[in-house]
């Protein structure tokens, strides 16, 4: 089936003219005038013939412009009329997109997006049967908004639920070190011959599948010509792990290396992102001028956080795979940690706000085995919350003050002290089970007992599945004891994914120890 590039730019121009209101037409001609493709807004009068005419004559502008340049294949130009304002962008050496404006629209907004479309129009053209053309237009403000309101879902443990969630990256290196050749081989698992520097941008969209989780990927070509960089900070918005690529039989693309590393943490607002760096063309080993040993090092130096280190081969597909697994895996590990500070940043808001309320807070953690007790060691490791001691720490009991006025104490089911306690945790393993214990009714009454009026008890319920969850729950029948003390009690199922949970239930306790003391 032979390539329609009629309806591809069809497709693409038409959703250029809808995402941009203040185009009013665009234009693929060559240099002698001929218009390859073109679209107009329905309701404007913009006479294509004519506006192809008008890029032949800009076209000796252009050749100046162009020679200006190192590759000889660039130039841009603009100028105004008294009805349009006229932007021209050579494609390659033979033909030039032309946008048109309305007189009043800010050719800066949209110049971004232009050169992206370029870009997507050289594709067209040089496209064959079989190529793989995702024409979609960024909208590269919601990629910063996107970012910000990111709320990742990240495997916790191999034994955890995985789920689906997606990342932006972008790739940034000199030209000619196989930066698309990479994305391609990766995206569509082939290698074009053809060298072709990209014009701006380029975005590729795909998902694959890594340990389980499906990963949904936006992939950001960005052209390394120095023109482009004034948009750089713009095509970099929301960008959360990047490749920097050079090409290991070109010393010069590793020196530039820093530089690269350099523009990602000046122009990318979230610091620290994870970034792979990639030495490609490693088929060419009887041409190659930087070592293995050269790469890694220069990786370690970069930065005090991890930076790793991957040859390529775009021609053969050596190892693109993998640093594209390489890269992912990074991420979820990076997203583990901004996680895990989150919810501890809430926690420890929770308790000092807590403390506030009432000076002395003490929480109380009963479990079967001391050596697993989630609830108490998530706080002990909230190192926020400032110095503790511990007075106790043995098999059957731990008591730990804090500088604060917080004392954490924990207990096994056979003996435990709450009189001076405000919160209580306590975990049954009900794994297999379809019924519960007769034993952890009797042992819940005795807290229910132990505990001062005005309390608040949190019991997990641990289990391998949903089916007998509400059933167990239902058989801790407690509500007159509960009346006669007005404790609270809140449930918690504990699965595969507890450990968010358990983040998010003990800060429902300590609302419940809170409102709990306000009740008449």
């Amino acid at each position: 089936m032979l390539v329609n590039r009629q309806q591809l730019f069809k497709e693409i121009l038409n959703n250029f003219l809808d995402r941009f209101s203040e185009v009013e037409a665009i234009i693929v001609s060559d240099h002698e005038g001929l218009v390859i493709a073109g679209e107009k807004r329905k309701d404007t009068e913009s006479n294509l013939e004519i506006v192809s005419v008008l890029t032949t004559l800009i076209n000796p502008v252009l050749e100046r412009i162009r020679n200006e340049f190192s590759f000889k294949k660039f130039g841009t130009a603009s100028f105004d009329t008294d009805e349009h304002r006229l932007l021209f962008i050579t494609i390659d050496e033979e033909r030039i997109l032309s946008i048109i404006f309305n007189s009043m629209a800010s050719v800066e907004k949209v110049a971004p997006y232009t050169y992206f479309l370029a870009e997507k129009s050289a594709q067209i053209l040089n496209s064959r049967e079989g190529d793989v053309l995702q024409l979609e237009i960024p909208d590269f403000e919601y990629e910063k908004e996107r970012h910000a309101k990111l709320k990742e879902s990240i495997c916790k443990s191999e034994t955890d639920e995985c789920q689906s969630y997606s990342f932006k990256f972008v790739i940034v290196g000199n030209h000619e070190v196989g930066k698309t050749s990479l994305i391609r081989q990766f995206v569509e698992r082939k290698f074009s011959q053809d060298y072709r520097a990209t014009i701006g941008l380029n975005i590729f969209a795909h998902n694959f599948d890594f340990q389980g989780n499906e990963l949904l990927l936006q992939l950001w070509d960005i052209g390394a010509q120095q023109y482009f960089k004034r948009f750089r900070r713009i095509y970099y918005n929301g960008a959360e792990a990047a490749f920097i690529v050079f090409d290991i039989t070109n010393r010069d693309s590793f020196k530039k290396v820093k530089e690269w590393y350099k523009e990602l943490n000046e122009l990318i607002d979230e610091k620290d992102i994870p970034i792979v760096l990639v030495g490609n063309k490693d088929d060419l080993t009887d041409k190659r001028v930087v070592t293995s040993e050269e790469g890694k090092a220069l990786a370690k130096s970069l930065s005090e956080s991890e930076i790793s280190y991957i040859e390529t081969s775009a021609l053969t597909g050596s190892n693109v795979q993998e640093a594209f697994e390489l890269i992912a895996y990074h991420y979820i590990i990076k997203s583990k940690e901004k996680e895990k500070d989150l919810i501890q940043e809430r926690l420890t808001e929770s308790i000092l706000s807590t403390l506030k309320e009432l000076v002395i807070l003490e929480l109380t953690f009963i479990t079967e085995n001391l050596n697993w007790n989630p609830g108490f060691q998530t706080i002990i490791d909230i190192d926020k919350l400032g110095e503790f001691s511990k007075l106790k720490d043995d098999f059957n009991e731990q008591l730990y003050p804090y500088k604060n006025g917080l004392i954490l104490s924990s207990f096994t089911y056979e003996d435990f002290n709450l009189s001076n306690s405000d919160g209580v945790f306590i975990i049954f393993d009900a794994r297999g089970k379809e019924h519960i214990d007769p034993k952890w009714k009797e042992t819940l009454m005795n807290i229910i007992r132990k505990l001062r009026k005005k309390r608040a008890v949190l019991i997990g319920l641990r289990v391998t599945d949903d089916k007998y969850y509400a059933q167990l729950m239902e058989e801790f029948i407690i509500d007159k004891d509960l009346e006669e003390k007005v404790v609270s009690v809140l449930f918690l199922k504990i699965g595969p994914d507890y450990r968010e949970k358990i983040y998010d239930h003990l800060i429902l306790m300590l609302d419940l120890i809170v409102n709990t003391r306000k009740l008449k």
